[in-house]
């Protein structure tokens, strides 16, 4: 008997676990939706400059504003990605997927992250960290004149995938949870809180 309300109260853990993950990239999505509005500010504003500065012969741009539009699109993607797997808006390849019942997509869930998306992570971690280390190790900037520096938008990488590797344990933790005839449905959203 204990050893069965112990296992319980492990489970509730686990999808309390989860549903923090939940919010967690719920609300780091949502600061990318924030540079989003940041990079179509900042490239208006660069074309803008660029067909006010031609006519008058003045550079009003620099390298800087193109490479802010460059960063803050890599931040926008880097950091949606856990977002969108948890949103179930990432792309799916399986043709299978949609007809198979509640059931057999809980399993290619479960399978798909715990098979590939959980080691590529783990690789993705592995094979970035040196670069990663080194640019903060120089305080890697840019080659281009005037240019930004490099290395904390390279620092995004391995929190990226720190981020999307979180989400597929979460993601994971609720396709158990669907297997075991509990209440999280493939696209249950813990926006509760956010």
């Amino acid at each position: 008997m204990r050893t069965l309300a112990s296992g319980r109260t492990h489970y509730t853990l686990l999808l309390r676990f989860a549903h923090t993950i939940d919010r967690i990239n719920a609300a780091i999505g949502k600061v990318a939706c924030g540079l989003l509005l940041g990079m179509i500010g900042l490239g208006a504003l660069t074309a803008l400059l660029r067909y006010v500065g031609r006519p008058l012969g003045l550079s009003l741009t620099s390298n800087a504003f193109l490479e802010g539009q460059w960063y803050l699109f890599s931040a926008v993607f880097l950091l949606a990605a856990a977002w969108a797997l948890r949103e179930n808006d990432h792309v799916r390849v399986d043709v299978l997927y949609g007809r198979l019942g509640p059931r057999g997509q809980a399993w290619i869930d479960l399978l798909g992250t715990i098979l590939f998306l959980i080691p590529f992570c783990g690789l993705m971690l592995w094979a970035t960290w040196p670069s990663v280390a080194e640019s903060w190790a120089v305080r890697e900037v840019s080659p281009d004149p005037g240019g930004l520096p490099r290395y904390p938008i390279k620092a995004l990488v391995p929190v990226a995938f720190v981020l999307l590797l979180l989400q597929g344990i979460a993601e994971a933790i609720k396709a158990t949870d669907r297997l075991r005839g509990g209440t999280a449905p493939p696209e249950h959203h813990a926006t509760e809180g956010v």
